[in-house]
């Protein structure tokens, strides 16, 4: 059974810095990319950032410059450094996992979510 789990989260102050973890498990198919996303009370989820098979990044506009996205494919860990951490920042952070294999010539995709941990950026 696939099983994602995050770590890190916690209560600091603006202007400081957390790094989060996600440890992935139980996962049969080749990890297409591994990614965070975040959601606010009352707010749509969003994505944070994304990191490919081929180490491609990618990240959302407002929190481009400041979070940095890395893995580790050989324990299928994905971490998330947040530096400048603002309140706006404050959400339940979600780890996401991607993979695909192809089924004769069709490809088939498998998105799995883990519980989300809490970041709360006081001002």
């Amino acid at each position: 059974q696939v099983q994602l789990v995050e770590s890190g989260g916690g209560l600091v102050q603006a202007g400081e810095s957390l790094r989060l973890s996600c440890v992935a498990s139980g996962i049969s198919r080749n990890i297409k990319d591994m990614s965070w996303y975040r959601q606010a009370p009352g707010k749509q989820r969003e994505l944070v950032a994304t990191i490919d098979s081929g180490g491609i990044t990618k990240y959302g506009d407002s929190v481009k410059g400041r979070f940095t996205i890395s893995g580790d494919n050989a324990e299928n860990t994905v971490y998330l450094q947040m530096n400048s951490l603002e309140p706006e920042d404050t959400a339940v952070y979600y780890c996401n996992v991607d993979t695909e294999y192809y089924s004769g010539s069709f490809p088939i995709r498998n998105a799995y979510w883990g519980r989300g941990t809490q970041v709360t950026i006081s001002s």
